[in-house]
């Protein structure tokens, strides 16, 4: 690959301050070419895909090969300890048109609003390491760039890898989220911690087809301990934005949480593993509420034993 579209990328200079050094490692195997399909040249679409990544070495792989139509991919790494930087590497020998650079770590909405901010495109596609494009948004990417002025993003459904199940079917998916947006159209809310969101300075749409695959099966074990940290990063953001304990928000929205996953979003159609996940997400709804109860109690009333006086 010495005089090939690999080497050409390596002599690039960097576009920033904080764009990684490439090296070459010759004994990586031999990766999908992004420009060719079968022998067919694949057309480039006016977009960047920008990803935030932590030791995401198992799963950013097949998350840059579903956007083999994106003109250019940022990568925003805060510091991984694995071969997640080998990894990208391989792929900018191969040719992909990736932008890899090391950011100290800003929160989930201020990393993402950085690699925004490095994006090129005329449209911005926010894409985590863990999940994928399937073929029907693939497809569906043209139809959505060429949108009126007057749209500025598209929301678009995901639908989670189950264990036990697979991936759920595409009439069971999670509500969509914003994100497709036009460059300098919108920005992160860097207010928010958790389930962090683009806001739109115009009109969004809804993408008719076609969802994320979102690939991190984890065993309960792990799951647990994400949603307790997710929970405290909500938690901590409620309070903070002057959210007080309701009692009927911590009797009634794990329930009500449960009961829309598992009936509406159509989690009943999988089994017991579409249970599992409903139940999940109630788990995370009340421990997000008890401890926004607690650290407001906590504030009123300090914790002191006071056994003897009893």
């Amino acid at each position: 690959m010495q005089g090939g579209p690999a080497a050409a990328h390596r002599n690039q200079t960097p576009r920033g301050p904080n764009e990684l050094n490439n090296f070459h490692d010759e004994s990586e195997g031999a990766l999908p070419l992004p420009a060719t399909r079968d022998g067919h040249m694949i057309p480039k679409l006016p977009l960047s895909a920008f990803i935030i990544c932590l030791n995401e070495e198992a799963y950013l792989g097949k998350c840059i090969e579903s956007l083999e139509r994106c003109a250019e991919i940022v990568i925003v790494d805060s510091g991984s300890t694995d071969g997640t930087t080998a990894l990208v590497q391989s792929y900018i020998d191969a040719g992909w048109p990736i932008r890899f650079m090391y950011e100290p770590w800003r929160g989930y909405a201020g990393q993402k609003q950085f690699a925004l901010e490095q994006c090129s495109q005329p449209w911005c596609f926010n894409i985590d390491a863990d999940e994928r494009l399937d073929k029907a948004l693939r497809e569906l990417l043209p139809e959505l760039l060429a949108a009126s002025d007057e749209i500025v993003g598209w929301r678009v459904a995901r639908r989670p890898y189950l264990i036990g199940y697979g991936y759920t079917p595409e009439n069971v998916r999670e509500r969509r989220n914003l994100r497709l947006i036009r460059r300098g159209k919108g920005r992160y809310d860097l207010s928010q911690k958790v389930h962090e969101g683009i806001v739109p300075e115009g009109s969004v749409g809804n993408a008719r087809t076609g969802s994320l695959l979102h690939f991190r099966p984890l065993v309960m074990d792990e799951q647990i301990l994400k949603e307790n940290k997710y929970s405290t990063l909500k938690a901590d953001q409620q309070v903070e934005s002057g959210k007080r304990p309701r009692f009927y928000k911590l009797i009634f929205t794990p329930p009500i949480y449960f009961l829309r996953l598992y009936f509406r979003n159509g989690l009943w159609r999988c089994g017991l593993s579409g249970f599992i996940e409903a139940m999940t997400g109630a788990v995370y709804a009340f421990l997000t509420a008890a401890k926004i109860y607690q650290r407001h109690a906590l504030k009123a009333r300090p914790n002191v034993d006071d056994a003897l006086s009893h």
